[in-house]
């Protein structure tokens, strides 16, 4: 199981990449790993800015639809477009091309909440 020293992790499986006030954020491995095959990713929160944990879009499995949490509060500036048309990248790259969303980030304390790669290794039993 891949799961990369360098990003954050949270409960709900979702990574982040900080860089400055930017998070890049997905799904793990794992999470695209239990989900199967990615159909359709749907997110309709871009522009908006939402507190941590608030829905920020879905994501479509051929027997499944999941919830997407946002891991920090923060305004949702950019959406991985390429996924309208292969959502597969998720499956394929869940932490490169599969990314799902960029945020700024409006409160850096809460970075803190997140979990390390250890952290999240233990709480998958990896």
């Amino acid at each position: 199981m891949n799961i990369p020293a360098n990003l954050k992790y949270t409960k709900d499986h979702e990574w982040v990449s900080i860089d400055g006030d930017i998070a890049t954020v997905g799904i793990t491995e794992f999470a695209q790993s239990e989900l199967g095959d990615i159909v359709y990713v749907e997110v309709e929160t871009l522009d908006q800015s939402l507190a941590k944990d608030e829905v920020f879009g879905t994501v479509e499995a051929v027997k499944t639809v999941s919830d997407l949490f946002l891991p920090l509060s923060g305004e949702v500036i950019a959406f991985n477009d390429t996924l309208e048309s292969t959502p597969e990248k998720v499956n394929s790259d869940p932490y490169g091309d599969g990314w799902m969303v960029k945020l700024k980030i409006s409160d850096a304390s809460e970075v803190a909440s997140l979990l390390s790669d250890e952290e999240y290794k233990k709480l998958i039993g990896a």
